[in-house]
């Protein structure tokens, strides 16, 4: 078997409302075996990947996965099933998969939910290994395989932190953003997000993390507020320490002034020999040394979120009790078999690690691993009780005295942090501190949520809550209004005309489209962001409070939506463009794919459609959304059942644009009037703006200034550019429209003769990864419309340079064309000069360009050379 491509795909896209990772399998040989034909395959599976037994499959029920294996499945099936099951093995638990034949004997489209997607692409290709040593009947084994997974997901999962506030936000509606590999994530979109880093939030004081992280610092501002520490203070040597030992008296602390997770800290250090040994443990992490008075009692957290303790809990370090009969190695191998016990983060505890801090223990105990525990009797393992490190945690929250939680609510005051975790050591927190003998040893800005929300005994507490009310405060937003714009011709026009609107509205608008992103009317990135990638960065701009995003069929297809769901869902019309790509081979596979943006709307927002396409239409049974239909004929038998029905329409009446409510007329517009119609003989135009006014009326903008804003949209190379721009090039014009596609050269059909009176020549392109039949029309369409034509190969992708003009020349001569009337000119810069020369008065040049900016450049500049020319004649 052969992995021809695989890739992760980020949001809603064709197969799933979910991340999915996509596979296109080739199985080779295997397409004439299928697993019935293969002894014992249900059985060596069954016996590699127990659990497999779970997979319902078609049969619906357990087991059914296994029954379809006995009356024989393909390769791909199973490969999909396996991949799944070893995420689960791995503990990222997903249940969706499916597989699709293509056109290509045995090559497959495998489709299975991820968590991860780094650790969904590598179950993936492991899933393909397995399956083939099945088929082959040779041994593999899984172990290796699910360990390997798990690295990964620890390396790129959130953690438990994050992870229960990402979990909170999701339960409110409010999506997140992952910003980096890390935990730094955004919740919420454009000018109503905010951003977390873990549980550091984003208005936390940044003097507040920096006197945090200065252990020293804390105590002395704590202790000048009456709040008890232990004595001690930071030292730079090894003398230094011994000064302070001695001073405060043994036992002390020693620990690095700047760290976390407990790392390089020692309790209980008796006497000189165990302080050298602490003190050149902390020096690994900090040149600077904290001594300070060792604190009897137990370590306890408590957690302040905007100024008011949520949880406590009290810390137990790592230890084993001996049984009379075990080694210490085997009394913290049984420990760790606890099934609460993972790797890393991924359970309510840690698996127990015997390193440098274990070892050092046992040594100073005169112990070694293989040493045998005496019954009943507890050994400490480390000098922490960090949940990091094997500890575990008790929940002790109903237990602490009011003067201690209106202590910890202070100290959050004091040092000025929203999110902050405070470490007592206390015998317990039932009493105050100043009676038990406990005191404060550090406060912490980022503190773990773990031992709260999964403590090893008492009652779990959602601290995830206070801390997502803080952020989003129940009148608080969390979204901005997202209108996504698809289909085949007019998605750019669209956007722009959309964006305009909202502008002119008072909006701060983020754009996308094929030219590049737009952040109110700055272009802040150039070239095709009609993707995804282009969502994304409209979505985390702060200063964005709309989003209108082109969305294109490649992005749907390699990546996804890049959002989870818009407001607002505008799907304009199917034609053919990029037919037999990526096993899209007919105009309803097309439509189903576009179909994505309008199949996920929220169920209050709005789809706006065209009524006079009937392959748009055959995605409203889908739509959860209300809808709004467009059309350019106001007789049109659909939009009026959709009006008697008390839906809302765009039409045209008596050269008018309306909205159609009911039994109301809605005047928007004169036609004429709209610029970038052409006095209404650019009938693509015209719906492109139906479209716009059904958008922006549906997400609220007034009547009157939609009216005004489509007279102060014009189809220049300001606004739109690219898009049908007529410039004036003194005695004859230039069009410049970016049209590549057989229809959008027929919709410029009715347009073309009322622009000039002279002879109307083309420079056109075809695109190399069309079908021939597709460049063929291309060709076709121009040579019934032009009376010169020059075709250039700006675009020839897979193909040889030249091939594409040759097949569009074809199609131009199969039209009964002059073959003395066309030429071939293979740069696009030199065939729109050649235009041009060529150009008499009155004539109109059509330039439809794939390099927009350049060509717009090169025609002002042939404008300006004439206007020089003409001034010296003068």
């Amino acid at each position: 078997m052969k992995i021809e491509e695989i890739r992760a795909l980020w949001g809603p896209n064709y197969y799933s409302r979910y991340p999915v990772i996509y596979m296109l399998l080739d199985i080779g040989k295997l397409e004439e075996k299928p697993s019935d034909m293969v002894p014992d395959m249900k059985d060596r599976l069954l016996k590699l990947m127990p659990s497999i037994m779970e997979h319902r499959c078609s049969p619906g029920h357990i087991g059914g996965f296994l029954e379809r294996i006995e009356r024989g499945t393909w390769a791909g099936h199973i490969v999909e099933h396996v991949a799944i099951e070893l995420q689960c093995l791995a503990n990222m638990e997903v249940g969706f998969g499916k597989t699709i034949g293509t056109d290509a004997k045995g090559v497959y489209k495998v489709v299975f939910r991820y968590r991860d997607q780094e650790v969904g692409v590598e179950a993936g290709k492991a899933a393909v290994k397995i399956v083939d040593a099945l088929f082959k009947n040779k041994p593999i084994k899984i172990e290796p395989i699910i360990a390997r997974l798990k690295v990964i997901r620890e390396e790129n999962i959130f953690g438990p932190s994050t992870y229960s506030i990402i979990k909170e936000a999701e339960s409110r509606g409010i999506p997140h953003i992952r910003l980096n590999k890390q935990s730094y994530v955004q919740l919420g979109h454009g000018i109503n997000q905010r951003r977390i880093q873990a549980t550091m939030v984003d208005n936390t004081s940044a003097i507040g993390v920096e006197i945090a992280d200065d252990k020293e610092q804390t105590k002395e501002i704590l202790d000048e507020a009456g709040i008890p520490v232990p004595m001690g203070r930071s030292v730079d040597s090894l003398e230094g320490a011994f000064l302070v030992a001695k001073d405060i008296n043994y036992p002390v602390t020693v620990k690095p002034l700047v760290g976390h997770h407990g790392k390089g800290i020692t309790a209980n250090v008796k006497n000189d020999g165990e302080l050298k040994i602490a003190f050149n443990s902390a020096k690994k992490f900090h040149e600077l040394i904290v001594v300070e008075k060792h604190l009897e009692g137990f370590d306890h957290r408590l957690l302040v979120i905007n100024g008011e303790l949520v949880a406590a809990a009290r810390r137990e370090t790592a230890s084993v009790e001996g049984d009379g009969r075990s080694t210490i190695r085997e009394l913290i191998d049984v420990v760790n078999e606890d099934p609460r016990r993972g790797i890393g983060h991924e359970k309510v505890l840690t698996e127990i690690k015997i390193d440098y801090m274990t070892k050092r223990l046992l040594k100073h105990q005169n112990l070694k691993l293989t040493d045998i525990l005496p019954d009943g009797s507890m050994l400490y393992l480390k000098s922490t009780a960090n949940l990091s490190t094997g500890g575990c945690s008790i929940d002790v929250t109903d237990e602490v005295h009011p003067h201690i939680k209106r202590m910890a609510e202070r100290i959050s005051e004091i040092i000025n942090i929203n999110v902050m975790g405070i470490d007592v050591v206390a015998p317990h927190l039932r009493r105050p501190l100043k009676e038990t003998g406990g005191g404060i040893i550090e406060v912490n800005a980022a503190p773990g949520f773990r031992m709260h929300l999964e403590p090893y005994s008492g009652a779990r507490r959602n601290v995830a809550k206070p801390l997502v009310d803080m952020l989003f405060p129940p009148e608080a937003k969390s979204t901005i209004p997202i209108i996504a714009v698809t289909g085949t011709n007019g998605k750019t026009t669209t956007v722009r005309l959309i964006a305009h609107i909202l502008k002119y509205a008072g909006k701060s608008v983020g754009m996308c489209c094929t030219d590049g992103i737009e952040i109110g009317n700055q272009v802040v990135l150039e070239g095709d962001y009609s993707g995804p990638s282009g969502a994304r960065h409209i979505l985390t701009e702060p200063l964005v409070d709309h989003a209108v995003l082109e969305v294109a069929r490649g992005g749907i297809l390699r990546r996804g939506l890049g959002y989870d769901e818009s407001d607002i869902g505008v799907f304009l019309n199917i034609s053919a463009d990029h037919l037999g790509l990526d096993g899209l081979n007919t105009l309803e596979d097309l439509a189903d794919l576009k179909s994505v943006v309008v199949d996920n709307i929220k169920p209050k927002g709005f789809a706006v459609l065209n009524a006079d396409d009937e392959l748009v239409m055959k995605s409203i049974d889908k739509i959860k959304a209300n809808i709004i239909l467009f059309s350019l004929d106001n007789t049109n038998p659909v939009l009026l059942t959709h009006i008697s029905n008390d839906g809302i329409a765009v039409t045209v009446k008596d050269g008018n644009i309306i909205l159609r409510k009911g039994a109301i007329d809605m005047k928007i517009a004169r036609i004429s009037n709209v610029p970038i119609t052409f006095g209404g003989k650019a009938l693509f135009n015209i719906a492109n703006t139906l479209a716009a006014v059904g958008a922006t009326y549906a997400v609220g903008i007034d009547i009157k200034t939609i009216q005004t804003s489509l007279v102060t949209f014009n189809s220049s190379t300001g606004q739109l550019p690219g898009r049908a721009n007529l410039i004036d090039v003194g005695s004859f014009k230039v069009l410049i429209d970016y049209g590549h596609n057989p229809s959008a050269i027929e919709s410029l059909a009715g347009l073309i003769p009322h622009l000039t009176n002279g002879r109307k020549i083309n420079v056109g392109s075809g695109t190399g990864n069309r079908r021939d039949e597709d460049i063929l029309n291309f060709g076709r369409n121009m040579g019934k419309m032009y009376d010169e034509i020059i075709l250039c190969d700006s675009d020839p992708r897979d193909r040889k340079p030249g091939e594409t003009a040759e097949l569009a020349r074809e199609g131009v001569l199969s039209s009964d064309f002059p073959k003395k009337n066309i030429q071939i000119v293979l740069d696009e810069g030199e065939a729109i000069q050649t235009a041009l020369e060529m150009a008499n008065e009155g004539d109109l040049v059509v330039i439809q360009a794939n390099y927009i900016k350049e060509a717009i450049h090169i025609v002002l500049e042939y404008k300006e050379k004439l206007l020089a020319k003409s001034k010296k004649r003068t």
